[in-house]
Formats: structure tokens, sequence, C-alpha cells
């Protein structure tokens, strides 16, 4: 229809300047076609420009150059204007259609941009992440002119992948299901980070992490119905975008590069969706911690009246010759060393427990240690090392709390070494701290399990069903250390068995190389 307005534009106006050709001179027929070829370029495009100078070339020599009615030029002055008529048209139609493109070019950026700002706006006034990612499956659908857009997320192994989220056109057909199996053929391309193209014979075409020549002259011809994306973070296929129309996708140069800039959204939206699922799950672990501690200190001290009853009954009982009371005792006393364990472990989360620490000798410590430890060892070795030659090795630390670590550290030797092997005890300081190990020749930690020994209630694979304990011992052991600016740490001993190293802070000693003053070390008894 444009066409055949603007020849009808040309005639006319070659028809009124024919009723007064005798008043015309050449530059007034030229500006006059001019004018129309401009016009007709604006409106219909470089091609109707181009077309509307050359007939409009035609018609100056025909009918305004003399000899009138014939092609002929008789003043060879005239092809100057005629060529330069030609050339001067032909230079603004293709000036203006190319003023056109790039107004048109930066019309589409600017489109580009406000969805790009759209999709952010979308996906920051939101709450939730599962939302967002809603937000921007709805933008991209709308920016590609696709009927369907998915968005499916990773699970976990045996449900790689899920639907997280979709939009869909009203007005279109139900999604319909990929060619191969969804699951199988999502999971194909978050495996592979390849990108898949199902067309409209049913079968699917392979490309790249992103389309390359060959896929996108399907997609441009809308010869592809649905294309699978991989959505990728910094490298890692974090998710699937998925994109459906029945009527086959029509991605053109500018869409596909729209499409590319907006499924990092998409990528990044997957990425926040997991990071949310991870924050919340550790905020869940993070209250059934907190409630697990106070469930712990209110049991725990609710018990100890309980056990003081028993203990007293039993006591009792045990006047008037009954031999199972001693079992009763010893049970009872069993589960209050339980009891205060786990006030102490409450006490220590909470940060509640008292520390006096203050210089003291090692050796002191250590004979306090034998003394403690020697009735339930028996027949055992114990071996202690202190070092020789030197000044008494003084400590900063609270002596009561260091002794039950060393005590928590040799009674748990006890029960995991071979009855014959012998407990050693070895004494030193090393920079500036007072270190003490506790090894035996027990079967040891696999590396695997080295740090989760210090945990609450752990008990190692393949330990014996009781020994005596709740696997509370080194975790209150490790925390008591940690409170007085220490460290209890695990290493596998040459040869075989356990190494656990005690390391406090050394007390500053005088030039004289005197123990501070209230200080009164002991002789270790063995």
């Amino acid at each position: 229809m444009v066409p055949l307005v603007w020849s009808a534009v040309l005639l006319a106006a070659t028809v009124a300047m024919l009723a007064v050709r005798s008043h015309l001179g050449e530059g007034h027929v030229a500006l006059v076609f001019l004018l129309v070829v401009l016009g007709g370029s604006a409106a219909g495009g470089r091609a109707l420009g181009l077309g509307l100078a050359a007939a409009s070339f035609l018609l100056f020599d025909w009918f305004f150059l003399s000899p009138h009615g014939t092609l002929v030029v008789a003043n060879p002055l005239d092809w100057l204007v005629l060529v330069a008529y030609l050339l001067t048209s032909i230079v603004a139609a293709q000036l203006l259609y190319r003023a056109q493109e790039q107004a048109r070019v930066a019309q589409e950026r600017a489109e580009e941009i406000n969805r790009l700002a759209a999709l952010g706006a979308e996906t920051l006034n939101v709450g939730r992440a599962e939302d967002a990612l809603t937000a921007i499956a709805a933008v991209i659908r709308e920016s590609t002119g696709a009927a369907h857009c998915q968005i499916y997320l990773p699970r976990d192994a045996a449900a790689p992948l899920r639907l997280g989220a979709r939009a869909d056109d009203p007005a279109a057909a139900p999604p319909m299901l990929p060619r191969r199996a969804p699951d199988e053929l999502m999971e194909w391309v978050v495996g592979h980070g390849t990108a898949v193209l199902e067309r409209r014979d049913g079968t699917t075409r392979l490309g790249s992490a992103r389309p390359g020549e060959p896929e996108r002259l399907l997609l441009a011809t809308g010869q592809a119905v649905a294309l699978a994306l991989p959505l990728q973070v910094q490298g890692r296929t974090v998710g699937v975008l998925r994109l459906e129309r029945d009527e086959g996708i029509r991605l053109d140069a500018e869409r596909w590069r729209l499409l590319d800039a907006i499924s990092y959204y998409a990528a990044l939206g997957v990425e926040r969706v997991r990071l949310s699922a991870e924050a919340e799950h550790a905020e869940a672990l993070r209250e059934a911690d907190r409630l697990k501690d106070a469930l712990i200190a209110s049991v725990s001290h609710d018990l100890r009246t309980p056990l003081t009853t028993i203990r007293a009954l039993a006591h009792d009982l045990s006047e008037h010759g009954d031999v199972r009371t001693e079992i009763i005792e010893q049970e009872a006393e069993r589960l209050n060393r339980l009891v205060a364990d786990l006030l102490d472990l409450s006490r220590l989360t909470a940060g509640a427990l008292a520390v006096r620490a203050e210089p003291n000798a090692v050796d002191d410590l250590l004979g306090a240690l034998v003394q403690q430890v020697e009735p339930s060892l028996g027949a055992r070795p114990l071996r202690v090392s202190l070092p020789t030659g030197s000044p008494v090795t003084i400590g900063r630390f609270d002596f009561v709390h260091t002794l039950r670590i060393l005590t928590n550290l040799v009674v748990n030797a006890a029960k995991y070494a071979p009855g014959e092997s012998p407990i050693e005890i070895i004494a030193s300081e090393e920079d500036g701290a007072i270190v003490v190990r506790v090894a035996d020749r027990g079967p040891g930690i696999p590396p695997a399990e080295a740090e989760r020994i210090f945990e609450p209630f752990y008990r190692p694979p393949g330990a014996p069903p009781d020994v005596g304990g709740a696997g509370l011992g080194l975790s209150i052991a490790r925390q008591l250390a940690e409170v007085q600016g220490g460290t209890l740490t695990y290493s596998p001993r040459a040869g075989g068995g356990s190494v656990f190293t005690l390391r406090l802070p050394a007390a500053p000693r005088d030039p004289s190389g005197e123990p501070p003053p209230g200080t009164s070390p002991r002789h270790l008894h063995a």
C-alpha cells in the first residue's frame, strides 16, 4: 500500500509541475522530486526511496529537459543536473535509512534496558527467592515471545532436578512435554552444560553452552519449538531455562542478545534460591542447637535431686545387708557424672562457666593427675615425663579445669588402649606455651573422624557399644582448653595409637628464673 501511495504522490507532483512547466527551472523540479523521494524513504524505507529516485530521474528527463517527450538531452550541462539530482536522491535516501536504522536500534536498546530494569525491579520487590525466580521467568517469556517459560532447579542426588518456576501465556495451549523424558533431557543439559533445541519433526539438536550459528538459524526461522538453555554462574551449570512455542520460537539477533543477557539473571535467581534454602537450613540447625542446649541444661539440672535421693536410699539399704545396693550406688554415681558433664557442657556453650587462670606448676598438675587416675587404672602402666635440668615449668591456667581435661584424656585412653600397653604423659615447654601430650597404643582415629571426635555425643565408628561414657569427655576437654586460651588437638601416633596434645599459656618468668610468687611446686608422685 505504501509504495502505491507514494507512486501516486510522484505522479501528482509531476502533473502539477507540468501545468506550470514554463515557469519552472531545473532546480525547482529537482527540489520537488527530492522532497517526494525523502518522504517515500521515510514512510516506506530505503528500497522505496531508491525506486522513487530512479522513477523521478526518468520523469525529470522526459518531461522537463528539452527536447521534451524524449530521453535525449540536448544540452550537455543538463547531464550534470540529472546526475547530480540522481546522486543526491540516492545519498539522501541512504542517509535517511541509516538514521532510521540507528533510531530503531537505539529504541531496541532502550527497550532492552527497560526490560532489564523491570527484571531488576521485579527481583528486588519480592521477598521470597522463589517469587523472584517466577518474576524472572515472566519477563523472559514476554521478552522472547515464547508461550511458556520453565526454570528447572537442582534438588538432590535422588531427584536432581525440579521445576522451580514457570510463566505461561494464558491464551496459549498447555505446555507440551519434551520429546525425551523431561527429567532425562533436563538432567542431560545440566550434566553436559549443552543447549538443546527441539524441532518440529520431533528430533533434537545439540549445541554448545550457547547455541551456535546453525542453531540460531533454526531459532530465527521458527523451526525450533523448544529451547533448553543451561544456566551458568562462574562456569557452573546451576539450572536449566526452557522456552516453548508451538508455532515455533523466533529469536532474531536482537532477541537472542537480550535472552543471553537476561538468562544470567535467571542463573543468579537459581543461586539465590539455593542460598536461601541453605540459610533457612542453617537457621533451623541453629534453632535446634539452641533448643538442645536449653533442654540439656533443664534436664540435667532437674535430674540432680532424684539422683541424690536414690544414692541416699541405696546407702540406707546397704546397712541392712542388701548386696544390690552397691550396684545401685555405682550406677547412680555413673549417672551423676553424666549429669555433671551435661551441666558443664551447657555452661560452656553459654559461656557461663567460671574460669580462674593463675600461675601453677606443671609438676603439681601431673602429680595430682597421677593420684586421681591411678586407682582406676589398676595394673596398667602410667608413664609420666617432665623436663629435666630446667627450672620448674609454670603455666597460667585453671588448676581444677586443667586437671579435669587431663583426667578425661587418660580415662579415654584407658577405655580404648589394650590392657597391657602403657599410657604416656609427656610435658614440655614450647614457644611460650606449656604442652602436655597424652599418648596411647589404641586403635587410633580415622583421618576423616579426627575433628568429629570433639563433637558432643559423638562415638567413633567401631567403638564398643558401652565403654562407660556418653561421648562428652573430649568435647568438654576441648572447650575447657579454649576458655583458658589454649588448644586441644589430636594426631596419630607413629607405630599406631593416638596422641592428644594440650597447649596452655606459660607464665612469664622473672629474670632470676624463679617461678612467680605464690607458686609452691610439689614433687611428683608416680
